[in-house]
């Protein structure tokens, strides 16, 4: 039976809870499109964070590599296009580090781009009857720094698609921030299920427009 791996982080930024691993826990085990799904928690932190993602990745040869993380203020699931290697931090890691303007990767390429079918996980998702878009920057903090590393490393494996999905706070952050949007767990847990099952068996990404003009 053919693997995903799915990753979320630890709480970071004075948050309890990081809403990424609250409901990527949730599939661990899980048998979505004939795959068994393994989750594991990254932390978040530079440099360690690829450490464990490499390591999971060498030891479950997964088919799919989908890592979810947390981006307070966003109103929808947002399928991550591409990373830049570039780690600029604006808060300190959870160990207290904070790089400026330093590679993920010394003399890796500007950016990789997802090799999941980011479109059509959109579409799909929305047909599910849940909000969604493609974004097209994933910051340049933690979650930047593990799709980078994840794409890189992918880079020179055959036939495994990788990328990033950002979701909103859950509602119980978003009630320690007044205006914030958020999103119920279920909700993005079959947001996930339906991205999982759309990078299994779509290939060739569908071509509809999903950028922004700023």
């Amino acid at each position: 039976m053919k693997t995903v791996l799915i990753i979320g982080f630890e709480p970071f930024g004075g948050e309890q809870i990081n809403p990424s691993w609250e409901v990527v826990s949730q599939l661990d085990n899980a048998i979505l499109g004939g795959c068994r799904v393994v989750a594991r928690q990254l932390p978040c932190v530079f440099g360690e964070s690829l450490a464990v993602l490499n390591s999971a990745i060498d030891a479950l040869s997964p088919s799919v590599v989908l890592a979810v993380g947390q981006a307070g203020g966003r109103t929808d699931i947002t399928v991550e296009r591409v990373a830049i290697n570039v780690d600029d931090a604006r808060i300190p890691d959870n160990r207290g580090n904070q790089p400026v303007d330093v590679p993920v990767i010394p003399n890796g390429p500007a950016a990789w781009f997802s090799t999941l079918p980011i479109k059509a996980m959109v579409s799909a998702i929305r047909e599910a009857g849940i909000p969604a878009s493609v974004s097209q920057t994933a910051g340049t903090f933690v979650c930047n720094h593990v799709m980078y590393g994840l794409l890189h490393k992918l880079s020179s494996m055959a036939d495994v698609k990788g990328g990033f999905i950002h979701i909103p706070y859950l509602p119980q952050q978003a009630a320690a921030h007044p205006g914030a949007p958020s999103m119920a767990a279920d909700t993005v847990r079959r947001a996930l299920e339906t991205a999982i099952i759309t990078a299994l068996y779509v290939d060739a990404d569908i071509i509809v427009a999903g950028g922004a003009t700023h």
